[in-house]
């Protein structure tokens, strides 16, 4: 039967490896740290790229790619920038390799080292400014709003599919503006894009606010974030979107003559999200029988499985289900019909389930003669017998249904999950056990820290939407007057 998932009351971090690797979503490569996204997996992907990609170019932006290669000095340009990413950085040193002495391998040639040692790409704000110098010398040549889906290189120890790779795919925006004021507000657009996916195609209640200068993006004066719950309480930064300020401007000394005829630094933001969406898929809604896929992001949305005994029942039933499939897809639905012949229907109902396809549909002789078929939804677990009559419409609402049940369980998990809180020793004790605490906070880096020396919590944002959250009181930790409360959780 199916491949055997750990439950997650068993071993939450076991059950998700299981799903990453049963539902053939992902494998470890046989490069250290880095993975192997298998066909289902980047179908999903695939996904999630065209419905960003549609939402970003109704906002302006235009795609463009950049290169994978940084030379090392353009990261010494912008000190904040470095420091954040010193650690984490691939750099390439030679150009060439050359056969061993002993004839038995290679080695690097030292004849072929760099002038100039180049950086693995772990973000592109460096290379693409260099580049914006070329582009930019007036007002009229503002704003510059570009976007690249690629792959970036940070240097992880501690890897996990998905969540935390050596190498990963993503997409970053960066764009230039005449004034502060657009920069701004490109960066609340765009946040505001990944709020709207991750709510309504991805069902995944998201909380938008700003983050604390400590979680910072190294080199912006604000960054805005979405913050998702996991199914163990746990926070997932799901997509930030950055105001750069003009630091990187002035760091590669991009000047543009405004309409007064005055020369002028650029304003900046960028902005992405990650293959770490595909981590909260499956953290936020899979189960012990595997993953859950809203319809709005599976790849296969209808599965059709015939069941049969003869070649002749094989042969009518599929002919059938075909003409099913054209309805369904007329209304725009991915279908799959699984007419394998190598495996029995029990073996591909759980196949299925473990792979999150939203909508199962079975047919037998006795439903082709009866006019009727077997429907499973994969949220609810839930089948019912129903008339080919007016199937397609049928499915149609179904699949709403279900991309709203989804959404609907993830927000009630969250709604009890998320307390306030203003007593530091019961802070400690319900921090551990999986919780959003929105808490008071005194406004320092200082207390900050010591908050997560002391728990492994951090503030996952101040938030501007989902909790009024402007009000007076104590900072939960220094005791020291504070305007707001933020959310404080422990992160991936």
């Amino acid at each position: 039967m199916a491949k055997e998932v750990t439950s997650r009351a068993e071993n939450y971090s076991q059950w998700y490896n299981d799903l990453a690797l049963k539902a053939d979503l992902a494998e470890q490569s046989a490069v250290r740290g880095c993975m192997v996204i298998k066909p289902y997996g980047y179908a999903i992907w695939e996904k999630m790229q065209s419905i960003l990609d549609g939402m970003f170019k109704k906002t302006g932006v235009q795609n463009a790619y950049f290169p994978l290669f940084i030379p090392k000095s353009f990261f010494s340009r912008e000190a904040e920038h470095v420091a954040g990413f010193a650690k984490e950085c691939a750099v390439v040193t030679h150009h060439r390799l050359m056969n061993s002495p002993d004839g038995k391998g290679v080695v690097v040639d030292p004849q072929a080292k760099l002038e100039e040692e180049l950086i693995v790409r772990p973000t592109s704000e460096t290379i693409i400014w260099s580049t914006y110098k070329n582009w930019i010398t007036s007002w009229r040549d503002l704003p510059v709003l570009c976007n690249q889906w690629c792959n970036v290189v940070r240097w992880e120890m501690r890897t996990r599919l998905f969540l935390r790779t050596a190498e990963f795919l993503w997409q970053e925006g960066h764009t230039a503006h005449a004034t502060a004021e657009e920069a701004e507000a490109k960066a609340n657009e765009m946040v505001q894009v990944y709020a709207d996916f991750a709510r309504n195609v991805m069902a995944l209640p998201v909380i938008v606010g700003h983050k604390s200068p400590n979680e910072r993006f190294a080199g912006a004066i604000d960054t805005l974030t979405i913050e998702a719950m996991m199914q163990d309480g746990k926070a997932l930064q799901a997509g930030t979107s950055h105001f750069l300020g003009q630091n990187f401007a002035k760091s590669f000394d991009v000047q543009f003559t405004n309409k007064e005829g005055k020369q002028e630094f650029v304003w900046a933001t960028s902005w992405g999200v990650s293959t770490r969406l595909m981590g909260a898929l499956i953290m936020a809604h899979g189960d012990d029988n595997g993953l859950v896929l809203p319809p709005a992001i599976a790849p296969i949305q209808i599965v059709m499985v015939p069941i049969y005994k003869t070649d002749g029942e094989r042969s009518s039933i599929t002919a059938r289900m075909k003409e099913m499939k054209l309805a369904f897809e007329v209304l725009g639905h991915s279908v799959k019909i699984d007419d394998r012949d190598t495996l029995r229907p029990g073996f591909k109902f759980a196949e299925w389930e473990l792979k999150g396809v939203p909508v199962r549909i079975a047919m037998g002789p006795r439903d082709l003669e009866a006019g009727t078929v077997e429907v499973h939804r994969r949220d609810t677990l839930e089948k019912e017998t129903v008339s080919v009559e007016g199937l397609e419409n049928r499915i149609h609402n179904l699949l709403d249904a279900i991309q709203k049940n989804i959404y609907d369980k993830a927000d009630a998990f969250r709604k009890a999950n998320v307390e306030k809180c203003d007593d530091w020793e019961e802070f400690k004790e319900k921090i551990q056990q999986g919780k959003f605490l929105l808490c008071h906070w005194d406004g320092t880096t200082e207390t900050e820290q010591a908050i997560k020396d002391a728990t492994k919590a951090t503030i996952r944002c101040i938030p501007v939407d989902s909790f009024v959250c402007e009000e007076e009181g104590k900072d939960i930790f220094s005791g020291k007057p504070s305007h707001r409360r933020v959310v404080f959780a422990i992160s991936y």
